[in-house]
């Protein structure tokens, strides 16, 4: 997944504004105790931070 991909969906499901605050502020245990931008800054690939996202957040199926 590219990460304008990513970007896009994260903006569809949190809106333009949330999105990047959630992927700066927001620590999850399933990303290693990350946030998102720490996890693509550090290397994970963004179709796993999007799985991850998904199943935390509790994204509807057919936006997966």
């Amino acid at each position: 997944m590219r990460l304008t991909v990513f970007w896009q969906r994260m903006d569809e499901h949190f809106g333009v504004g949330y999105a990047e605050t959630f992927a700066r502020d927001h620590v999850m245990t399933e990303l290693g105790g990350h946030t998102v931008d720490e996890a693509l800054a550090g290397g994970w690939d963004a179709k796993d931070v999007w799985r991850v996202v998904c199943t935390v957040m509790n994204v509807p199926h057919e936006k997966r």
